[in-house]
């Protein structure tokens, strides 16, 4: 036989063992209907792996031999998302269902509309991009504008095909959840356990550490599995057009959504789930219930925050009674202290708890909270448990009442309650528990995003007298961290790349590390598009601060207070000297610094639809919000202005029926040069 025609042969035999293995997938994790037994399968796979280790030419990116690659990432690649990853508001209850649906019918004039039902998955939200039918990219949530490439890790679920069933779009962008069944769950611990490693909080924990595994090969021995609901880009269509296409092109879909002609019939099946959601293998932390119509969709758009056609419907929080052991107060970064609840173990919400919070003196007399109580302690999802009430008539003695200590329980420092606040703070700044929290908080993934930075590895850097604050992470080397318990020399290598990396993070990362009050996320993004340097935005008056929008007085005089102290000048002036990135790059093509031009489009709402020749989506965004303007993803009633353009989506429509002005590129550039 000559070696073309035994190339041939091998090529058509590994398309074939290539689509009885999609299909026997397919069967598997979509239809849950397996025709193939786990043998013939194995052996398919065996044959497929052979045939391409013979033939290199013939390997496929989306070949089921390449789910686990086996390289290891340092770090995980920001990733834009095509259309944000918005949130949920959330209904408490069967009334607040009635009120959704209320607004819904009031925004669109009186329309019936249909509802979709659907599981709320615990668990780790992803965007998956198929392009010409094959995985491409995958990403999790991240802030819902930005997440973290996790494709490699993604490769590895079974569950994932790494190509569609035909016919499909061009492009196509889902969004999904990442989740850990029960079963895989206790395993998983079981195995934590005996290994001598801490085992998982609960399954949603679980899930989000397996997908951010370096080694891709930990990621596929979890057992994560994934189910699809949503349509971000590439098509569009009604709710339940898109569930049935999701699986049938091979993604899979949680199978027990259902129609629901009204509110009432929502509420039923609603309730219906409190308890049958114990049923089921994997973790339901509620249910969504959204509006099926995608013209309905268009008509209600969104805010900020999510869109106005879907509502998260929370479960009631589970509640137990258990026994008060002892009251402790913890120290946070801020110097606020936490009166805590030592309890014994009662398993809430699927976790085993053994602490609850107290919040602050005033809730412990409120409640009367005293060690040996029985208590009614309250925990739902993700919330850090509480203490809701106390059994009065099950107190065998007369404990004392709780009193908030006037000396910080960690540095012996003056503790201090601000005028008009319930919060007790250590007035200490050097207090080990805030240094601690800050330094913490700082290596945090919605800060400056250390990977390694951990609690134990501050505490160990602490215990040690390597750093002090943040600033002395960027003296350490490797070489120090080698010489340390439980530091290998790649860990070591790894740390210290990680915390050089950080140096060139936004400027908005480097304000949410700050710690400063009243300054999160959202907050911080607005404040380092307006001010872009942070010489610029530490000069600023409060008057000047509390011109941009979103900048309330409160949050203007927390800023202007944080940068005209002595100490954290000098703390800024030790990053500038260690290299720390203090700018950001000025707007893209040309617009002036806000800080000069002046807030141009401030208060004026804007949607991008379409492509634009001459700028990304994201440069035009950071142009508009440099200048004050607001971007969202979806066109409404208070929408000033729409940017249209090539292919121009829905919300161009929908504009010029809202009475919106439309813009071109060119249009859009004179309109920010004034």
């Amino acid at each position: 036989m000559s070696a073309d025609v035994a190339a041939a042969r091998a090529e058509a035999r590994v398309r074939e063992l290539r689509q009885w293995i999609r299909e026997a997938d397919y069967r598997y994790y979509v239809l849950d209907a397996p025709e193939v037994a786990d043998g013939v399968y194995d052996s398919w796979m065996r044959e497929l792996r052979h045939l391409e280790d013979a033939h290199p030419d013939l390997v496929a990116g989306d070949s089921p031999t390449q789910r686990v690659s086996g390289q290891v990432s340092v770090r995980f690649a920001p990733m834009r998302h095509p259309t944000p990853l918005l949130s949920l508001d959330n209904a408490f209850g069967p009334e607040e269902l009635r009120e959704f649906d209320a607004r819904v019918q009031r925004w669109l004039g009186g329309d019936a509309s249909q509802y979709i039902c659907e599981l709320k998955i615990d668990g780790l939200t992803v965007a998956l991009t198929y392009e010409g039918g094959a995985f491409v990219r995958g990403a999790t949530r991240g802030d819902g504008a930005v997440g973290e490439d996790v494709s490699a890790n993604l490769r590895t679920l079974g569950c994932l095909p790494l190509r569609l069933r035909a016919p499909c779009p061009e492009r196509l962008t889902v969004r999904g959840e990442v989740y850990l069944p029960r079963s895989a769950f206790t395993a998983l611990n079981a195995a934590q356990t005996a290994s001598g490693e801490p085992p998982f909080a609960n399954p949603r924990n679980a899930a989000a550490g397996s997908l951010r595994q370096k080694d891709p090969s930990v990621t596929a021995g979890r057992g994560l599995r994934l189910w699809c609901y949503q349509i971000l880009d590439g098509l569009e269509c009604d709710q339940g057009e898109a569930l049935r296409r999701l699986a049938g092109w091979g993604l899979p879909v949680e199978p027990h959504w259902e129609f629901r002609r009204d509110v009432e019939a929502v509420v039923v099946w609603c309730e219906a789930w409190r308890e049958r959601r114990l049923d089921l293998d994997y973790a339901i932390d509620g249910l969504v219930v959204k509006v099926d119509s995608a013209e309905q969709r268009r008509r209600l758009g969104a805010t900020g925050h999510g869109p106005r056609w879907a509502v998260a419907y929370k479960f009631p929080a589970e509640t137990g009674r258990t026994r008060v052991r002892d009251i402790w107060v913890s120290v946070g970064r801020s110097g606020v202290l936490t009166p805590m609840a030592e309890l014994d173990p009662i398993v809430l919400a699927g976790t085993t708890v053994s602490r609850a919070s107290l919040h602050n003196a005033d809730y412990v007399a409120a409640k009367d909270v005293r060690t040996g109580d029985i208590v009614l302690v309250r925990k739902a999802g993700e919330v850090i448990p509480e203490v809701v009430a106390v059994d009065v008539s099950a107190r065998v003695a007369n404990p004392p009442p709780f009193v908030m200590p006037t000396a910080c329980p960690v540095c012996g420092g003056s503790v201090a309650q601000t005028e008009g606040e319930v919060a007790h703070r250590c007035t200490n700044p050097a207090c080990p528990a805030q240094v601690m929290g800050l330094i913490i908080h700082w290596g945090g993934r919605g800060a400056m995003d250390i990977e390694g930075l951990g609690e134990r590895t501050v505490r160990l850097l602490l215990r040690e007298g390597l750093v002090h604050d943040p600033a002395d992470l960027y003296a350490l080397s490797a070489a120090q961290l080698a010489a340390l318990p439980r530091f290998a020399a790649k860990s070591a290598e790894n740390l210290v790349s990680g915390i050089a990396a950080s140096r060139n993070r936004p400027l908005w990362r480097l304000l949410v590390g700050f710690g400063i009050r009243f300054v999160g996320e959202r907050v911080a993004q607005v404040l380092a598009r307006r001010f872009i340097s942070l010489d610029a935005l530490a000069a600023a008056s409060v008057e000047e601060l509390q011109a941009v929008p979103e900048i309330g007085e409160k949050i203007a005089r927390s800023v202007h207070r944080y940068f005209t102290d002595p100490d954290n000048r000098s703390f800024i002036e030790r990053l500038r000297e260690v290299g720390m990135r203090i700018a950001d790059p000025p707007p893209a093509l040309g617009v002036a610094p806000p800080a000069a031009a002046g807030l141009s489009l401030a208060g004026k709402t804007f949607v991008l639809t379409g492509t634009l020749p001459g700028w990304t989506r994201e440069e035009a965004a950071a142009a508009i919000e440099a200048a004050g303007g607001r971007v969202t993803a979806a066109a409404s009633g208070r929408t000033d202005y729409v940017v249209a353009g090539q292919k121009a989506g829905g919300n161009l429509e929908r504009a010029r029926r809202l009475g919106a002005t439309v813009l071109d590129e060119e249009g859009l550039r004179r309109l920010l040069e004034g």
